[in-house]
């Protein structure tokens, strides 16, 4: 059985194509909205067990978090995107290891040749939705970057116009000059933003099929017993990549959302300056 890197459609409902990657996409993310609403009812000021098991899991991101953002408030802040991202990447490939992922299909033609097409496969081995992901990963950290610094100021950090303006000011040679290279690496740091969607993606695709592929090489082996191990070996790749793409975003924002080098400096040295002396 041969795994195409491309999710195969499985049926469709008025002309919109479900392909056997969004089946399993879909029933996540209906799992996911049924465990909130199951969450919301069973809160109380006396927590129960999922109550308790939920609020010790947002303990241990917390900790996590406020290493990388320094700060209580921004792990707050960007809790509910990294942490969805976290937990959706990480069930979505522990479903990948279900029995009838990959066994389970529907009979297509297929250039001439009947072949069992899989109803269920692994979201992120769609090449489609970890491209997705990255790009809501780096875009949220530049829309994050734009509401805490202001549009300007965020875009200054690649785009330094604001920068060659100062120094055209000053009428300084070097000055204008070291401006004049800033703005060039500028936009070297935009073809850098693009770089991190295409490494976001790319991993955790490439990965994600890897393992597919590995699992369906050793299940068509040998079918009981060998492939366990390997089993147990992509619980954990499920856990790392899922912590990697959920650190990364994390970094992005906490870099994003932090003022551009120099400013908070500069503004802690203006601020002592203008401070009132006391007696």
């Amino acid at each position: 059985m041969n795994i195409p890197i491309a999710a195969e459609p499985v049926f469709s409902i008025g002309g919109f194509v479900f392909t056997n990657a969004l089946v399993n996409s879909t029933i996540l993310m209906i799992a996911f909205v049924i465990f909130a609403g199951a969450l919301r009812a069973s809160m109380s000021v006396i927590p129960g067990k999922l109550q308790n098991a939920f609020e010790a899991a947002l303990e241990f991101l917390f900790g996590y978090f406020d290493q990388v953002t320094g700060s209580r408030e921004k792990s707050k802040r960007f809790l509910p995107i990294v942490g969805t991202l976290f937990f959706f990447i990480l069930l979505s490939n522990w479903m990948g290891l279900l029995p009838g992922t990959g066994s389970i299909g529907v009979w297509q033609t297929i250039e001439g040749h009947r072949e069992l097409v899989p109803l269920f496969r692994p979201a992120s081995s769609d090449l489609n939705l970890t491209l997705a992901m990255a790009l809501i990963s780096v875009l949220s950290s530049h829309l994050i970057g734009m509401v805490s610094l202001g549009f300007f100021t965020h875009w200054n950090k690649f785009i330094q116009l604001g920068t060659i303006w100062k120094a055209l000011k000053t009428l300084n040679p070097m000055k204008i000059l070291v401006a004049l290279i800033e703005f060039l690496v500028g936009f070297i740091e935009l073809f850098s933003e693009a770089a991190k969607v295409v490494s976001l993606s790319l991993r955790l695709f490439g990965n994600v099929f890897a393992g597919e592929v590995l699992m369906t090489v050793i299940s068509s082996l040998v079918a009981f017993f060998v492939p366990l191990p390997f089993m147990a070996m992509e619980i954990i790749v499920g856990i790392v990549q899922a912590t990697v793409f959920a650190m990364l975003t994390l970094v992005y924002l906490t870099i994003m959302s932090s003022p551009p080098h120099g400013e908070g400096e500069h503004a802690e040295h203006h601020d002592a300056e203008h401070a009132p002396a006391h007696a």
